[in-house]
C-alpha cells in the first residue's frame, strides 16, 4: 500500500464518491417526505374550503329560491287581483250592453209603431189628394166652360202675366244695384284717392324757363363778352344757348329751349368765371368737361330715383333718360319730381286696391319718359315714351299706361287707369304747376265769364283755383233735364275758348227754397 500511493489515492476517491452518493440519497428522501407531508396539509386545507364553499353555495341557492317564491306568489296574487278587475267591467259591459240591447228593441217597437202611423196618414192623404184632384178636374171643366178658354190657354196667359211683371222687377232691381255699384264705386275711389294724396306730399315747384348766372361785377360782362364779342360767340356756339347781358347789374341770363344745353352753359359760365380764364379755347376746355360731369349727374338723378321707388332693375338707357327730366320743366313742375310724384301716387292707389304695387309704381315712373327726348327728335312725348320703353322690353301694362295716360289710346288694364288719374292729381294739386297771377285771375274771370253768358244762369261761383266752376241757376226757367244740358254746354265752350293745365269741373245746381214766417 505504501509502495501503491496511486492506487490508494483511486480507491480513496471511489469511497468518497460512493459516501457522497449515499449521502445525498439520504437527503433526497428527507426532501420527498417533507413535500409529500406539505401536499398532505395543502390538499386537507383545500378540502376544507370546498366544504365550507359547497355549504356557503347551498344556503346562498336557498336563500335566492325563497325569494324567487315570494316575488312569484306576489305577481300571482297581482294577476289574479287583474284577472278580477277585469272580469268586473267586463260583467259591467255586458250589463251595459244588455240595457242598451232593451232600448234598441224598444225603439224598434217605438219605429214599427210610427211606421205604422205614417203609412195610414200616408193612404188617408192619397185618398184626400185623389178626391181633391177630381174636384179641381171638376171646377177646371167649369170654368173653362164659363170662361171660354181651356187650362193651356189660361196657364199661357198667367205665365206671359208673370214673365212681364217679373222683366219689370228684374229691371228695377238691376238699376237700383246699379246705381248703389256706382255710388258704392264712387266712395270708394274717392277714399282711395283721398288716402293716397293725404300718404303723399310733395313740395312746390316753381317756373324755370331761363337760367340766371350771378357774376362779381360788370367789369366781368365785359370780359365774357370778349374782344369784339369772341368770347361770348364761342360759349353760344359750343353750348348752342343764347346769352343775354343787358344792364341788369351782376346778372347773365342764359335762355335755351333745351334745359339740358341750358344747364350746361350756366355750369360753364360759372366755372369760367371762378377760374377768371375765358378764351375761346378755354371755352371749349371747360364745356366738354362739364358736360360730361353733367351726363354723370344725369344718370345719378335717374338711379336715385328708382332706388327710392324700389321698383328693380331698369335698363341703364331708360334710367338715364329719367335723370335728363331733372332738368325737364312743364307748366313749372319739374317732370322728374312729377313723374316720382305720379309713381308714388299709382302705387298707394294700386295697393288699396289689391293691385301689384311696383308694377304700378314702375308704370307712373315712366309715363312720361318720352319727356326727355321730345327737344332730340320729332314726334309726341307719348310716342317717343312708347316706341322707347318697348324697345327696351318693359311690360305691356307699362307700355299700355304710357300711350293711355293722355286718353289717346284706350286703357287696357286697371293700372292703366291709374296712372291716368294719378297723372291729373299730381297736375292739379294746388302749387304743382305755376303760371302768373294776372293769368291765375284772368283765367277765374274768363271761367266764371264764360258760364254767365248762358241763359237762366243766376250766379257762377270760380273756386278750387280755377278747378271747378258752381253754376247756380234759376229755377223757374232751368229744369232738371235742362241742367244737365247747360252743365255739357258750359264744359263745351270752356274747351274751346280756355287754354288751361289739368281738368275744370263744371258743376250745375238747381234748388228751390220755399220760406215763411211765423208771426
Amino acid at each position: 500500500m505504501e509502495n501503491n500511493p496511486v492506487l490508494f489515492s483511486i480507491i480513496s476517491g471511489i469511497v468518497g464518491v460512493l459516501v457522497g452518493v449515499v449521502v445525498m440519497m439520504a437527503a433526497s428522501k428527507l426532501g420527498l417526505n417533507r413535500s409529500k407531508q406539505q401536499a398532505d396539509l395543502m390538499l386537507e386545507e383545500a378540502r376544507s374550503k370546498a366544504d365550507s364553499t359547497l355549504r356557503q353555495a347551498v344556503l346562498d341557492g336557498r336563500t335566492q329560491a325563497y325569494e324567487l317564491k315570494l316575488e312569484a306568489e306576489k305577481e300571482i296574487k297581482s294577476r289574479k287581483a287583474e284577472l278580477v278587475d277585469q272580469e268586473n267591467k267586463l260583467s259591467r259591459r255586458e250589463d251595459n250592453l244588455n240595457l242598451r240591447d232593451q232600448a234598441c228593441i224598444n225603439k224598434e217597437k217605438q219605429l214599427e209603431d210610427k211606421n205604422r202611423k205614417v203609412n195610414e196618414k200616408l193612404q188617408s192623404l192619397e185618398k184626400m189628394e185623389n178626391d181633391l184632384q177630381a174636384k179641381i178636374d171638376v171646377q177646371i171643366v167649369e170654368l173653362e166652360r164659363i170662361a171660354s178658354m181651356s187650362a193651356n190657354d189660361a196657364k199661357k196667359e198667367l205665365m206671359e202675366a208673370v214673365e212681364k211683371r217679373m222683366d219689370k222687377e228684374v229691371s228695377t232691381y238691376i238699376r237700383d244695384r246699379e246705381e248703389e255699384a256706382r255710388t258704392k264705386a264712387a266712395d270708394v275711389s274717392k277714399n282711395i284717392i283721398a288716402l293716397a294724396i293725404q300718404r303723399y306730399a310733395q313740395e312746390e315747384t316753381i317756373e324755370r324757363t331761363v337760367s340766371v348766372v350771378t357774376i362779381p361785377s360788370d367789369e366781368m360782362k365785359g370780359r365774357i363778352i370778349g374782344r369784339e364779342g369772341r368770347n361770348i360767340r364761342a360759349i353760344e356756339q359750343a353750348t348752342g344757348v343764347d346769352l343775354i347781358i343787358d344792364d341788369t347789374p351782376e346778372v347773365i341770363t342764359v335762355s335755351c329751349f333745351d334745359p339740358i344745353r341750358r344747364e350746361i352753359a350756366r355750369r360753364a359760365l360759372e366755372y369760367l368765371i371762378k377760374d377768371g380764364r375765358i378764351q375761346p379755347g378755354r371755352v371749349e376746355e371747360v364745356v366738354n368737361k362739364v358736360s360730361k360731369e353733367l351726363e354723370e349727374n344725369i344718370y345719378k338723378y335717374g338711379e336715385e330715383a328708382v332706388f327710392k321707388l324700389g321698383i328693380g332693375r331698369i335698363d341703364k338707357e331708360l334710367v338715364r333718360i329719367l335723370g335728363r327730366l331733372r332738368y325737364r320743366y312743364s307748366y313749372g313742375q319739374n317732370v322728374l319730381q312729377h313723374s316720382m310724384e305720379v309713381a308714388y301716387l299709382t302705387g298707394m292707389m294700386a295697393a288699396e286696391l289689391g293691385l301689384n304695387q311696383s308694377l304700378a309704381k314702375r308704370a307712373g315712373l315712366l309715363h312720361d319718359i318720352g319727356k326727355g327726348l321730345d327737344f332730340e327728335m320729332d314726334g309726341s312725348h307719348i310716342e317717343l315714351g312708347y316706341k322707347l320703353a318697348k324697345k327696351h322690353g318693359e311690360n305691356e301694362v307699362v307700355l299700355n299706361a304710357i300711350q293711355s295716360h293722355h286718353g289717346e289710346v284706350e286703357p287696357k288694364n286697371l293700372i292703366s287707369n291709374l296712372v291716368a288719374a294719378a297723372d291729373a292729381l299730381s297736375a292739379a294739386r294746388p302749387g304743382a304747376r305755376v303760371e302768373s297771377f294776372e293769368n291765375y285771375i284772368k283765367r277765374l274771370e274768363d271761367l266764371e265769364t264764360i258760364a254767365n253768358g248762358f241763359e237762366g244762369v243766376n250766379k257762377t261761383f270760380a273756386i278750387q283755383a280755377g278747378r271747378e266752376i258752381r253754376v247756380m241757376v234759376e229755377p223757374e226757367k232751368v229744369n232738371d233735364v235742362t241742367c244737365h244740358k247747360l252743365a255739357k254746354d258750359i264744359r263745351d265752350k270752356i274747351e274751346a275758348e280756355l287754354t288751361y293745365p289739368g281738368q275744370i269741373k263744371v258743376v250745375v245746381i238747381r234748388e228751390t227754397r220755399v220760406s215763411e214766417l211765423a208771426r
